[in-house]
This record gives structure tokens, sequence and C-alpha cells, in this order.
């Protein structure tokens, strides 16, 4: 599936689905963009993967902290505490979703920088 994206890219391919709430609406849900920038993640390109949904970059650092923090627990048989696991974590990524879906469907600088 990954070697899909590496070698063709969603801006160029009518293959890829379009995001339905864009197509219904005409607004930026706060996945828009993530196959683009999946494409260009996958070539190292950090600064076009912001470009086409900053969130995607965000994501990928929680993962690697939680892949990380289990991986020290298990592997070192610590116990550091994984704060993804903190009651308020959910309510805390809840909120940057909300805000980033909102401004990035502001059409005024610097909040037009947020859309894909």
């Amino acid at each position: 599936m990954l070697s899909l994206y590496y070698f063709g890219n969603p801006s160029e391919i009518s293959l890829f689905p379009r995001c339905p709430f864009h197509v219904c609406t005409g607004l930026y849900c706060p996945g828009c963009g993530s196959q683009r920038a999946l494409h260009h993640l996958l070539h190292f390109d950090i600064v076009s993967t912001l470009d086409y949904n900053a969130l995607y970059i965000l994501g990928f650092a929680v993962i690697i902290y939680n892949v990380t923090v289990r991986g020290v627990n298990t592997l070192g048989k610590k116990t550091y505490y994984n704060y993804l696991y903190h009651p308020k974590t959910p309510i805390i990524l809840a909120v940057i979703i909300i805000l980033f879906w909102i401004l990035r469907n502001i059409n005024i600088y610097p909040f037009t920088i947020l859309a894909p």
C-alpha cells in the first residue's frame, strides 16, 4: 500500500479518492491533504508534508513517542509513564484537531497557510 503512495502522486493521479467532506461542503476537514502529505513524507520532503497537512507530522510524532516509550518500557524493563494514557490527553488532542479544522477554513492570511 505504501508503495502506491510512494510511486503515485495523489496530486497527479485521479486513482486516489477525494475527501467526501470537501466534495460536499467545499471546506477542508482535518484530514484533507493527508494522501499528498504521505506521498511527500515517503520522499522525506517534510516541508511539503507540512504544506499539505500540518497535523500529519504531529500524528507521526505521537506514534513515535508511543512506540518509543512502550519499547523502552518493554525492552529496558523500565516504567516510564506514557502521557498518551493520561485522562486529559484525548481532550487536548480533540481541541487541537477541532482548532486546526476551524482555522484551516478561515480565508484570511495567515490561516490560509493551513489549507492544503
